[in-house]
């Protein structure tokens, strides 16, 4: 039985599991949540978020040195900012249409007396690209800095890549560094399916179905524009651009999606995302070293459809309509606050704030989809590090003929294993 089975049996065990103990013994459930569930979680995830900072840093120092050209670096990186700012556009519209459709506000009643949500202010932009460059290389390291982090190992694949020779044994220091993260990653992925056994018994038993019922058809919504992004724009993004099989990509990542899924953290499935990247669809390490990283922190298609759906829903609960100039600048606000807050925990809701506040809308009725946001962060998560990797595919297919090829030994190697 092969890891993504193993991984997707644990899935569904958890997922029923959790249920069951919800419905039957609530009491019984908190005991193992506290004994079982939440330790299994916790320690698969400390394991996969223990590896992110040094992966993160050796791959993109690596990644970046074996580019060379910083002309042939500004073109990978203009080609994933376009990817990434035009998907997440396309999100949003997919997410404002299907809300438009089916009125997920307008089922039902919702109690909006009492309703309170503090919202955390964003930093002004220009904070944010500031705080880019670390005045601490190691203090943004021990905090978890990403885009700090990426910043600094861009520089130093920058430096080592001009100096050539003379820091080649740093460079090999620096590769060697990188397969044993990778190795380290397979290694943990072994206790991958009872650490998703755990958190998604967790998760689902903690929810129960009370929270769900008025929200259903909201999550519902949510879900079909994650499918059609994911199946449609995603799945079109692979065969035309990519050149891929999409059934066959889905396939072979399954273990990430999986990951992605239980964790609802793009970082924490970034580490899975790159070595299934790398070693088994073969997109050369020097293109995923930078695309995936990057992606995991500024990528937020699965978010800025939860945005569309989301704002579109609070709106319909107020009895309010949005014009639809109103609906542009939604659009707008959600794809350029997705860089903007980057870099801020909880960046999700701080983004939809912002959304909210730029048409007007009451910010406090975020409070009605914070019930359900926890389940539906598990899906979306996913989307995004869909988006990662198919957006790592498509600059590899385009560099083919630029001397960035794919890696056919790795996967040559892969398959032998």
């Amino acid at each position: 039985m092969n890891l993504a089975v193993q991984i997707l049996i644990a899935l569904v065990l958890g997922a029923i599991v959790g249920i069951i103990l919800n419905i039957t013994s609530p009491s019984l459930f908190e005991k193992l949540d506290g004994l079982l569930f939440s330790p299994l979680g916790t320690i698969f995830l400390n394991l996969i978020k223990m590896l992110i900072v040094p992966l993160v840093f050796f791959s993109i120092a690596v990644g970046v040195a074996n580019i060379g050209d910083p002309k042939k670096l500004g073109r990978i990186g203009a080609k994933t900012m376009i990817f990434f700012l035009t998907t997440t556009a396309i999100a949003i519209i997919v997410g404002i249409s299907l809300a438009l459709v089916f009125k997920p506000g307008e089922v039902g009643s919702f109690n909006t007396e009492g309703l309170s949500y503090e919202a955390t202010e964003a930093p002004p932009a220009s904070e944010t690209l500031l705080g880019i460059i670390p005045a601490n290389p190691i203090e943004a390291m021990a905090s978890g800095s990403m885009l700090q982090i990426i910043f600094f190992a861009l520089f130093i694949g920058l430096g080592l890549s001009f100096l050539g020779e003379k820091t080649a044994t740093v460079q090999r220091f620096f590769e060697q560094a990188n397969e044993l993260m990778m190795f380290l990653v397979t290694l943990v992925m072994k206790v991958a399916p009872f650490g998703t056994f755990g958190l998604i018994a967790s998760a689902v038993g903690s929810q129960g179905f009370s929270a769900l019922k008025a929200m259903l058809l909201y999550m519902v919504v949510v879900l079909l524009a994650l499918a059609v992004h994911f199946f449609i724009v995603y799945g079109g993004a692979l065969k035309f651009m990519a050149k891929q099989n999409p059934l066959k990509v889905w396939k072979t990542y399954i273990p990430a999606l999986t990951v992605a899924f239980s964790t609802s953290s793009s970082s924490a499935t970034l580490p899975v995302g790159m070595n299934i990247a790398q070693k088994q669809l073969g997109v050369p390490k020097s293109i995923s070293s930078f695309v995936q990283p990057l992606g995991a922190t500024i990528n937020m298609d699965g978010t800025a459809i939860m945005q569309g759906v989301a704002t579109i829903f609070i709106a319909q609960v107020f009895g309010i309509d949005l014009t639809i100039p109103q609906m542009a600048m939604v659009v707008l606000t959600a794809v350029l606050a997705s860089i903007g807050t980057a870099a801020v925990p909880g960046a999700g809701l701080i983004m939809l704030a912002m959304v909210l506040e730029s048409v007007g809308l009451p910010v406090e009725g975020i409070a009605l989809i914070i019930g359900v946001d926890r389940l539906l962060d598990m899906t979306r998560t996913m989307a995004n590090s869909m988006g990662d990797l198919t957006c790592a595919l498509y600059v590899a297919e385009s560099e083919k003929n630029k001397g960035v090829t794919f890696n056919e030994k790795d996967v040559a190697d892969s398959a032998s294993q």
